[in-house]
């Protein structure tokens, strides 16, 4: 079975090894070495009954300077239309990890409230991306159909749903003995999940939309 290429943005280069550019690469682990070490100071951790602001500020700063160079920068705007679209989708399948959400409710870790939908809806989506990048490979158009759009828009609304039951959950913590809350979502190594992982599927879920508008239109014309 011979692989189909989709097609690319006229006037887009391709990126490096892999299709990411080696900048890219740079500024993904200048980020991820910056909430390790904030993480190691205990930056993010809150106090008890607070909404947790400093993971608001670790998931919504990311995502403010994506949307930011995304408008105001032709290059880089490009350079995300030159993705790979197959390399993207296959990155969502790590959320199937989601299971370890399961795992950490079961040993009293993380509140119910806040673990089981947010495990089994990132295990959803996660189990679902061999299919569409299995779909992307047979299918030219299949980027442009309403599916893909779907299991885009629903793995955005699975991270919000999971950014706001985790605020949710924060908030009625009294910090007394034996209290399962999200606190351990702001210490190491679960801090790498809503101050990395999340913002980064967002971002990875936003290109394969712009893609997908963009094929459409072509298909279109």
């Amino acid at each position: 079975m011979s692989a189909t290429v989709l097609p690319r943005p006229a006037g887009s280069q391709p990126a490096g090894a892999g299709g990411i550019h080696p900048g890219v690469i740079l500024a993904l682990a200048a980020w991820f070495v910056l909430v390790v070490l904030l993480g190691v100071s205990g930056a993010f951790v809150g106090r008890p009954g607070q909404p947790p602001v400093a993971i608001a500020i670790g998931v919504g700063a990311p995502l403010l300077l994506f949307f930011a160079w995304l408008r105001y920068s032709p290059s880089f705007r490009a350079f995300v239309l030159s993705l790979d679209l197959r390399l993207i989708t296959a990155m969502q399948a790590w959320r199937w990890a989601g299971l370890g959400f399961l795992s950490l409710y079961a040993h009293g870790v993380l509140p119910a409230m806040f673990a089981l939908p947010a495990g089994l809806g990132d295990m959803a989506v996660g189990f679902a991306a061999p299919w569409m990048i299995l779909a992307l490979v047979r299918r030219r158009d299949f980027a442009a159909s309403r599916a893909f759009v779907r299991w885009n828009v629903l793995g955005m609304l699975d991270l919000a749903m999971a950014i706001t039951l985790g605020t949710l959950s924060a908030s009625p913590s009294t910090g007394a003995l034996g209290e399962v809350t999200t606190a351990p979502m702001a210490t190491l190594p679960l801090l790498v999940i809503p101050a990395f992982l999340v913002p980064l599927f967002l971002m990875l879920h936003t290109a394969a939309l712009m893609q997908s508008r963009l094929i459409a239109r072509s298909r279109d014309t």
